[in-house]
């Protein structure tokens, strides 16, 4: 697989205020007797690209689980699109909501199966799988279309994971939560799939990702505005 073919870029900055798109409010959450937050308020707007950073154990996965409707918190509220998370259908709302794990676990078969299989659940009905547009996304980082025809037993662990951000950007969210998906990758891994997240927001002014990460030059990279969970990392 060739390196690829460029970085992710700053999105310009805009004249106009953006919607808040996904906000926390009063956040708490205690683990094991251990208050991890309390009172963790936060807006993301449109546009926007924010960075999580903390030390070990100050709850950043967490938070993005609790942000994915994974994990309901002790107290406090998170809307999204103007309603709490509360009132929406937990479906809906992770089809809009996109969590990426740092491991992927992939199906067997082709790649091209992969990424088409989320477009089979009820909730995405309406959206198409399009074969186009993935060769779109992997043609802006520099890797040629035979990669949809690949075994996904065959492929390097870099390669699983430019799969499994690919398939999340496929289903068109609104928000991305990224959970240090380049954390086991090399450079070159890592610079696809930030330019593969970069692409994606510049598609349309509606979206927003969040992005877990302990690498203060990654998280320069990729974020506007970062949110510090416990002591400076």
């Amino acid at each position: 697989m060739p390196a690829c073919s460029g970085q992710g870029r700053r999105r310009q900055s805009r004249s106009r205020a953006m919607e808040v798109i996904l906000s926390a409010q009063a956040l708490r959450c205690s683990v094991e007797g251990r208050e991890l937050w309390h009172g963790l308020g936060f807006s993301v707007r449109s546009a926007e690209r924010w960075a999580i950073a903390g030390p070990s154990g100050s709850g950043k996965s967490l938070l993005l689980r609790t942000l994915a409707g994974l994990v309901t918190p002790q107290a406090g509220e998170i809307r999204f699109d103007g309603r709490p998370l509360t009132a929406w259908r937990l479906p809906e709302y992770r089809a809009r909501v996109v969590y990426v794990m740092q491991r992927p676990a992939l199906p067997e078969g082709r790649v091209q199966a992969a990424l088409a299989a989320p477009f089979a659940l009820r909730v995405h009905r309406g959206k198409h799988y399009s074969d186009e547009v993935a060769r779109g996304y992997l043609a802006t980082v520099g890797i040629d279309g035979t990669f949809l025809e690949q075994e996904t037993d065959r492929l390097s662990g870099g390669e699983a994971q430019i799969v499994n951000v690919l398939r999340a950007l496929l289903i068109a969210p609104r928000i991305l939560l990224l959970d240090e998906p380049t954390a086991a990758l090399d450079p070159a891994r890592t610079a696809c799939v930030e330019a593969l997240v970069q692409a994606w927001l510049r598609e349309a002014d509606d979206r927003a990702c969040l992005w877990v990460s302990h690498d203060g030059a990654q998280r320069a990279r990729v974020s506007d505005h970062v949110l510090t969970l416990g002591a400076a990392a």
